[in-house]
């Protein structure tokens, strides 16, 4: 049985939410929270397998959340269940721990699937970029895609990836590797070539998808 913390400000979305998951056999709500800092005491006590969790909230929002969990060492696989369909607050998410993005007019099933997904340790995310869910290495990728062994980045290039994950400028990387920005800028780019991006969020998303971060 898998359990489940719901996150929402609205209550009539909370309610919708419960009675939804209620259907499903294999999981179970055992608890409610109408923001933030309700959430944190409600994980703490008892320690849910999954945590649906809402972006924007009053008091504490859905990144606070993420934030705060993750520093006391109890933030459980979170998925974000948000109306922004937006890469860059995606990857904030995820970059603050969270394993799965899903927007709100998404159907029953994936948000099943998403929950089941986070809980069993993959990642369920989905981007503006492919309009689909990436789950992890056993996702689907777009036929225009490389597949996994395709993408091989050198040691250099995937310290650049690893920055860039990091929001860290192109100057702030090239500090960081005692080196040029024009250089850092030529790997870059590498980056975005071997991963088929249009830019330093797709590329991020994209490693994340093939494992690469």
């Amino acid at each position: 049985m898998i359990r489940v913390c719901l996150t929402d400000d609205q209550t009539l979305v909370r309610q919708g939410l419960h009675s939804m998951l209620d259907l499903a056999e294999d999981l179970e709500v055992v608890a409610e929270a109408e923001d933030g800092l309700m959430a944190v005491d409600l994980v703490t006590q008892l320690q849910p397998d999954v945590l649906l969790l809402d972006i924007r909230m009053p008091r504490l929002d859905g990144l606070g959340t993420l934030r705060q969990l993750s520093a006391l060492g109890r933030l459980p696989p979170t998925l974000i269940l948000t109306t922004f369909d937006d890469d860059e607050l995606m990857m904030e998410a995820v970059q603050a721990g969270a394993k799965g993005y899903l927007l709100k007019d998404a159907s029953i099933q994936q948000l099943l699937q998403a929950i089941r997904t986070v809980a069993s340790g993959g990642r369920w995310l989905q981007p503006v970029a492919s309009g689909g869910p990436l789950r992890g290495l056993s996702g689907l990728r777009s036929r225009a895609e490389p597949p996994l062994h395709a993408v091989a980045l050198s040691v250099r290039e995937a310290e650049v990836l690893r920055l860039i994950a990091g929001g860290y400028s192109n100057r702030e990387i090239a500090g960081a590797l005692a080196t040029t920005e024009g250089t850092v800028k030529s790997y870059v780019s590498n980056v975005l070539g071997k991963l088929q991006s249009r830019d330093r969020t797709h590329a991020v998303l994209r490693a994340l998808e093939l494992g690469l971060l």
